[in-house]
């Protein structure tokens, strides 16, 4: 990719031209076939009890109270024990705190997820783990018949995401993803807004994520006595323990593994992953297709422990020839552009010119698409009625190719071809061999 100076690429503001219309359709969501569910409560087991994985346990126990809803929470799994005793301690005293009745749960704890998933009476997962590990926890828990929340991204490469939506699809299972934005109404406002043309001619999206930043020194120490470490690196390669690359043995600042290649992949799919997937959506490629190029720069300055991108660009097209426009801003969001307006949607808020855009009524007969308003409780109805949640499967792992061949761009340095059909490389062995990387013996999907 031709270098582009910083200074000359377009601020959002300066971006905000004229753009293009155009409508696709909703492909419902299909139905799913598993039965009944074992219990009248909704059993939930949560893998992963860190930063994340304690907001989705308690997200999940606060909705499971509702009488519609009615699950509970019964095991948490964590390979760091003093995490896992925590978070069974703190959910005992939610639920103390929040019955009426001061009854509450058992809940077991658990070292290896294994374990937790061995257990039958268990109707779904939470799985709030690093990157890396969302496959692997993702296509045993299918295996086993559990409805899953999981978070983004759905998976660390494409290959492990192929597997993970057909393990799912055959097991009949319910999948969540954690792109909560589509449970936001502004987000949903605006994709209906461009898939039914009132933009005009589509003629750019724009995604905004923040960069990362901060260093970290590479000092290893022996693995403190409540991790079993060897448990959480799983399927990467084995690497000498440094806390501040793994997660802190106190509180749940924001762990260091997200600024660590073979962990995850930094911003493109921490923040891209919401970003991009609300894109895709946008376009109606989320469940089926997404770029066919992709071109990008990114800067991975010697940052000690930390190897991830901070900041990057990157220009890529869809199939009818509207490019996708990704670049760094401290304000994470997307734009579209079209030939009679445009629109900015960013967590908390959404712009448009003209304003009078944001007033406009979707018709009965136009695109609507799936309303959500709180992630969580859309994932226990869904639950409960077998049928495909906002944020499914296949989603998931579209939005996630999207951002996980922008940075194969970024490493290999060049403009990448992509078919969304055979989700492959055309003629390019280099990338292509990247589409899936080695796992550790024992760990194999």
């Amino acid at each position: 990719m031709a270098a582009v100076s910083a200074d000359l690429r377009p601020s959002r503001r300066d971006a905000l031209k004229t753009g293009a219309a155009f409508s696709l359709p909703w492909i419902a969501p299909r139905g799913l076939r598993r039965g009944r569910l074992a219990n009248d409560a909704i059993r939930i087991g949560c893998i992963g009890t860190g930063r994340m994985g304690r907001s989705d346990l308690f997200a999940l126990l606060d909705r499971g109270l509702e009488p519609a809803l009615n699950a509970r929470i019964v095991a948490v799994c964590d390979p760091d024990r003093n995490r896992a005793e925590k978070a069974r301690a703190d959910a005992l005293a939610r639920y103390a705190d929040r019955r009426s009745d001061g009854d509450a749960p058992e809940i077991e704890v658990f070292h290896d997820f294994r374990d937790l998933l061995a257990r039958p009476d268990i109707d779904a997962v939470t799985i709030s783990t690093p990157d890396f590990w969302h496959a692997g926890h993702g296509v045993a828990a299918a295996r086993a018949g559990k409805d899953i929340y999981i978070q983004k991204p759905m998976t660390y490469t494409i290959g492990e995401g192929k597997v993970l939506v057909r393990t799912v699809r055959e097991k009949g299972v319910v999948l969540q993803v954690g792109s909560q934005q589509r449970s936001d109404p502004r987000f949903r406002l605006a994709c209906e807004l461009v898939r039914n043309g009132r933009l005009g001619r589509l003629r750019q999206v724009e995604v905004w994520l923040p960069p990362d930043h901060g260093r970290a020194e590479n000092r290893p120490t022996e693995p403190p006595p409540e991790l079993d470490y060897d448990l959480w690196m799983g399927p990467t390669e084995e690497r000498p323990y440094v806390e501040a690359g793994v997660h802190p043995r106190r509180g749940f600042g924001r762990p260091g593994w997200l600024q660590r290649e073979g962990y995850t992949r930094g911003m493109i799919t921490g923040w891209g992953s919401h970003m991009n997937d609300i894109a895709q959506w946008a376009r109606g490629t989320d469940l089926d297709s997404g770029l066919v190029e992709i071109e990008a720069e990114a800067s991975f300055p010697d940052r000690g422990l930390f190897d991830v991108h901070t900041r990057y660009f990157a220009v890529g097209k869809w199939p009818d020839g509207v490019p996708l426009i990704q670049r760094t801003d401290p304000q994470a969001g997307v734009t579209f552009i079209g030939s009679e307006g445009w629109l900015f949607v960013r967590r908390g808020g959404i712009e448009a010119g003209p304003a009078s855009l944001l007033e406009e009524k979707i018709g009965e007969d136009e695109v609507r698409l799936p309303v959500s308003n709180d992630h969580y409780r859309n994932f226990l109805e869904c639950v409960r009625s077998r049928r495909d949640p906002v944020a499914p499967v296949e989603a998931g792992h579209r939005s996630n190719t999207l951002c996980t061949i922008t940075h194969l761009a970024m490493r290999l340095g060049r403009k990448l071809k992509w078919d969304p059909v055979s989700e492959t490389f055309p003629g390019d062995d280099e990338a292509n061999a990247l589409i899936d990387l080695p796992r550790r013996p024992g760990w194999e999907l």
